[in-house]
């Protein structure tokens, strides 16, 4: 087990330097980059099932956020490789979609009570190192029920550090209001850049990303360890000086991000456990 374990930190810190002599991994922060430049992020969401896509992911230039599936083959380590690059981690938590989907391990449902999904939330949060924040993976049905929201983001808001991205799986969510109701930092999915898994309909969304930042001042991309999706990527993040944007990690976003927070229903100030 010993010798396992050796043999792949020997692999984990040969690929962090190959990656930093090929200049992939950054040298300096965004916020270094200045101010004169609309900022974007980018989360590559479902991190953790596939080796060889996800270690690709890793490769893509620039301070690209990962969002690992907690329980997952390769969460582990890739998180601590994305952690190695100055990458931001977060978990992708499953939730329970409207289609009845398979969640995969570590699914919260709606039938779940107070101290299952708590329970749940517990194992997965443990699940994935170095997480700054956590947004949903599915969730269409979960995130229209305001209470098991509620007591996600009481949960989230023991740790300051983290933040929660609300991927807008459906246009019913709650759960910005839910994490605004209690204090956890948040942001929503502006653009999904590979709901159709084509070229040219990726590179579309990416200039959509980008015109909406320049628009409201920053935008939020998410996308994933697709073939399509990485081959636009490889070549669209090195074109961003030429775009007038700069990639930054989903946390700074958040800390410049100017636009509404979600609003409370005044019906809802008052949720109980």
């Amino acid at each position: 087990m010993m010798v396992r374990k050796l043999a792949y930190m020997q692999w984990l810190y040969c690929l962090l330097a190959s990656l930093l002599a090929l200049g992939l991994a950054p040298s300096v922060h965004a916020t270094d980059l200045g101010t004169h430049r609309t900022p974007i992020a980018i989360i590559i969401d479902d991190m953790g099932n596939q080796r060889d896509l996800g270690l690709r992911a890793l490769e893509l230039p620039g301070s690209v956020t990962y969002a690992f599936l907690p329980h997952t083959p390769y969460a582990t380590r890739f998180a601590r490789l994305a952690h190695l690059l100055d990458r931001e981690v977060m978990l992708h938590l499953p939730m329970e979609a409207e289609a009845g989907l398979h969640l995969g391990p570590g699914g919260l449902t709606s039938t779940q009570s107070h101290q299952e999904l708590l329970e749940k939330l517990g194992q997965n949060l443990l699940a994935v190192p170095y997480i700054r924040g956590v947004n949903n993976h599915m969730g269409s049905l979960l995130t229209q029920h305001l209470r098991p929201m509620h007591w996600v983001m009481q949960e989230l808001k023991k740790n300051p550090r983290l933040f929660f991205v609300d991927s807008r799986t459906s246009p019913d969510t709650v759960a910005g209001k839910a994490a605004v109701l209690n204090g956890v930092p948040t942001l929503a999915r502006d653009i999904f850049l590979d709901h159709i898994q084509d070229p040219a309909a990726i590179t579309l969304q990416f200039q959509r990303l980008i015109a909406l930042a320049k628009l409201q001042d920053g935008a939020l991309a998410i996308g994933h360890a697709h073939t399509e999706t990485l081959a636009v990527l490889e070549t669209e993040l090195r074109r961003l000086d030429e775009y007038g944007v700069h990639l930054v990690p989903v946390s700074s976003l958040l800390t410049m991000n100017t636009r509404p927070k979600p609003s409370i229903p005044r019906q809802r100030l008052a949720i109980n456990p």
